[in-house]
């Protein structure tokens, strides 16, 4: 039991600072231009919003049952939405990436940073429970996530890279978003793993889902928009749904 939870501890690490290398290739834009970022926006809240329902959604509708999961997933929009009415905002319309539009922009990232951080967390713990039940269950999970974090890195690095023009704080965000993953597997090992099941990590992955739901659509979707190029934010959206669903394909 001891080496398993040591192992799922580094698988867990490996798989959460993937999200790493999304930012490195980020950072290779030197100035991203509106349709770049309506694009890269776009495709952000597509990954987002698929990951969400076909995974994350899903696994917690398999563990808990279809009306507990939906419970699970509207408290999470509660939860954002209720942060999101503590901390108003306004969105970039027809601002450019410099300006006034950078904290907007900034802000967006930090919302990506928080969202899938949260999302880590669980994920951590669904590689460590996986890896305490099978090894093998345990590797093909982190590798999943390894899958999925690339882009989400990219999420993350890409709108504060473009609001601050400085790649050691998208770098940053980036990391500390992957870090959580192992985090999650931490808190589990350490406080959770006399009471994690199959139900309660349901619960968490369904409102994770809800979360990342609410960010995609409020904050993802209208600022991409915003830079005015609306066919391109809906493409980036497509583009990202289908990236999520190849890496779905390729572990299955």
């Amino acid at each position: 039991m001891g080496s398993n939870v040591g192992l799922a501890l580094l698988l867990s690490t490996v798989a959460g600072l993937s999200t790493t290398v999304g930012s490195i290739l980020a950072l290779f834009v030197r100035k991203p231009g509106s349709r770049f970022m309506a694009l890269s926006l776009g495709f952000s809240a597509g990954v987002m919003i698929l990951l969400s329902f076909m995974e994350l959604l899903a696994s917690g509708i398999q563990a808990v049952g279809f009306g507990l999961a939906y419970a699970g997933f509207f408290g999470g929009t509660v939860v954002m939405f209720a942060l999101d009415v503590v901390v108003p905002h306004h969105y970039m319309a027809e601002r450019s990436v410099g300006g006034q539009g950078q904290n907007a922009l900034f802000r967006t990232g930090l919302l990506v940073a928080l969202g899938i951080g949260v999302h880590n967390l669980p994920e951590g713990m669904a590689t460590l429970a996986g890896t305490l039940q099978d090894v093998s269950l345990g590797m093909a999970i982190a590798l999943a996530i390894a899958l999925h974090n690339i882009p989400e890195g990219l999420a993350v690095s890409m709108p504060i890279y473009a609001a601050t023009g400085s790649r050691r704080m998208a770098f940053l965000f980036s990391f500390l978003a992957g870090v959580a993953e192992p985090v999650g597997a931490a808190l589990a090992a350490l406080v959770l793993l006399p009471f994690l099941n199959g139900q309660v990590l349901g619960l968490l992955l369904s409102a994770v889902a809800g979360i990342m739901v609410f960010i995609a659509l409020d904050e993802l979707v209208p600022t991409s928009r915003s830079f005015g190029e609306a066919h391109l934010a809906i493409i980036g959206v497509l583009v990202g749904m289908a990236v999520m669903v190849l890496s779905l394909w390729f572990i299955m």
